[in-house]
Parts: C-alpha cells; sequence; structure tokens
C-alpha cells in the first residue's frame, strides 16, 4: 500500500501572499480521493520531528535560532518569509513527514509527502522557502539506524537542491543528483554528485534523454538500497518561475522512468512534491496528481 503523508497544518496560510503556492496542498489530495487513486487508509498526520533527528543534517545552533524565532530579518528575507510559531510548526510536520515516510518505505516499498522537497535548506541556513531538509533529515536517519547504507537523491526539480548537495558534500553514503535550469535560481549553484544544468526553453525530448543516460550513468558506479524522489513540477512550460519546457505529458513519462528503474532495482522509494508555480492551479495539480498514478501502477 502507498502510505501518503498528509495533514491539513500543511495548507495554512502563510505571510505576506504566500497563499497560491499553499493551495495545491489542499486540492492534491482531494483530486486523488475523488478519482480514487487513494483512500483515507493512504494518509498519515505526520508529527513535530524530533530534535534529534533534525540535528543529523542540521547545525544545533542553526535549529536553536530557527525554533526560538531568533533568525535576523536578513536570514528571514533569505529565507522566503518572516517566521512565526505556526510556520515552525509546520515545517517541523513536513519534516517529520518525510521522515516517517522513509520509515514506511521500508516496509510498504513506496511513500509520498504531500509536500516537502525542500531541497534549498543548507545544514546551516535557510534559503528559498525551505527552512529545514526533509530528505536529507530522513536520509540521515536511515543510515544512522543502519536501515540502508546506500542513498540516491533524484533531484528533478527546475532548481539546484543546493542546500541538499551542501549537506552530502563530503558523505560517500549519499549520491546527490539534481538536473534543473541553468539560469534558474539559485544563481550560486552548489556542486552535486552528478548535476545536469539544462538551457532555457529544453523541451520533454531532449529533457528525457539526458535523465535516461544521466540515470545510467549514476547506476554503473553507484548502487542505491533506496531512493529519495525530489519530483517539483516546474519544469513544466506553463511555470511562472521555470524556464523550461516540458508538456504535462512528458512530466509524466519522468516520473515513469524513475518509478520503471526503482522497480528495476526493488529497493523503496520516498517522494517529495517540491515545486509547481503555474499560473492555472489546475495545472499544477494534475501534474502533481500524475506523480501518485504513476506510482500506483508501476510500483503497487
Amino acid at each position: 500500500m502507498l502510505k501518503v503523508a498528509f495533514d491539513p497544518v500543511y495548507v495554512h496560510p502563510l505571510p505576506d501572499g504566500h497563499r497560491f503556492p499553499m493551495e495545491k496542498y489542499d486540492l492534491l489530495p482531494r483530486q486523488l480521493l475523488h478519482e480514487g487513486t487513494l483512500t483515507s487508509n493512504n494518509f498519515f498526520s505526520p508529527v513535530e520531528i524530533s530534535r534529534k533527528a533534525a540535528e543529523l543534517a542540521h547545525d544545533e545552533d542553526y535549529l536553536d535560532r530557527l525554533y526560538n524565532l531568533q533568525l535576523s530579518p536578513r536570514e528571514q528575507r533569505q529565507s522566503g518569509f518572516p517566521h512565526s510559531v505556526s510556520l515552525i510548526r509546520r515545517e517541523r510536520m513536513i519534516m517529520e513527514g518525510t521522515r516517517k515516510c522513509a520509515e514506511l518505505a521500508l516496509e510498504f516499498g513506496a511513500a509520498m509527502n504531500i509536500a516537502g522537497g525542500t531541497h534549498h535548506a543548507f545544514s546551516a541556513k535557510a534559503e528559498g522557502f525551505c527552512l529545514m531538509n526533509d530528505q536529507a533529515i530522513a536520509a540521515k536517519w536511515l543510515i544512522e539506524q543502519h536501515a540502508a547504507d546506500k542513498i540516491l537523491i533524484i533531484d528533478l526539480d527546475v532548481h539546484q537542491g543546493n542546500g541538499t548537495a551542501e549537506i552530502f558534500g563530503s558523505d560517500q553514503n549519499v549520491f546527490t543528483f539534481s538536473m534543473h535550469g541553468r539560469n534558474n535560481y539559485p544563481i550560486r549553484k552548489e556542486r552535486s554528485d552528478l548535476d545536469v544544468e539544462l538551457e532555457d526553453g529544453t523541451g520533454d525530448k531532449e529533457y528525457l534523454y539526458a535523465l535516461e543516460m544521466s540515470l545510467e550513468n549514476i547506476l554503473q558506479r553507484f548502487q542505491p538500497e533506496f531512493v529519495f524522489y525530489q519530483c517539483g513540477v516546474d519544469v513544466l512550460l506553463t511555470d511562472r518561475l521555470g524556464k523550461l519546457a516540458l508538456t504535462r505529458s512528458g512530466v509524466k513519462r519522468r516520473d515513469e522512468i524513475v518509478f520503471e528503474i526503482v522497480k528495476q532495482l526493488d529497493i523503496p522509494v520516498v517522494c517529495s512534491m517540491g515545486g509547481g508555480y503555474s499560473q492555472d492551479i489546475r495545472e499544477i495539480v494534475e501534474a502533481h496528481a500524475n506523480t501518485f498514478r504513476k506510482a500506483q501502477e508501476i510500483l503497487f
């Protein structure tokens, strides 16, 4: 059974007009339930991440200042929004959602977080609407628990997973792969184990070829026991913040490629939704829903 992390706290409005991107977190589970892709039995509500688990990927002093709302105004601006008790609580629940997904994926084979994909959070700083790094915490937790020794993070959001790259920069147990827009945020990129930078306007054919070749290259030199998949849909042509040109069918095929490899390797996978900022909210929800549909079709 596919297990999915979701809690109504995910859809709490954020300050300063950041409500629109939050709408998908409410509409996506509704759509999946309505069409029968998921039932209520698929969902679970996470609690807040433990401090011990958060410290696996983040600096203690940074967490002290974050939890106590002591980051400077400049640091808060860099994170993307002003901080509040409710915001930090929401982030901690999203972190636990992905960590718990990792635990459940060991049992069920796959799990997905309706939120998450906070790949711009560094070990000691927040960036790009990311305060803590959910996949990094969960990967570190798996290694600490001796549940997996070799972990592959596949990041296909339109933006580079710079925080993830920094956290695992010297970690031989985690292979970080980011395929993203060359000219998109962040301006200053970090170094992943493999970065594939795409030019503005890259469409389905070139994108999917690059993805297949990259994954083939990775699997020739790294044998993962567990996969995290950051499956942002901001690679769509319609996305307001992305500069690529994928169609919805191209994004669906992207998900197929990843899930087919996971199936072939017979290893667990955890997906975090990542970005999606098309003007039409229906475009975002449909593209994200395809990821869940493909996971059900291929992995179960």
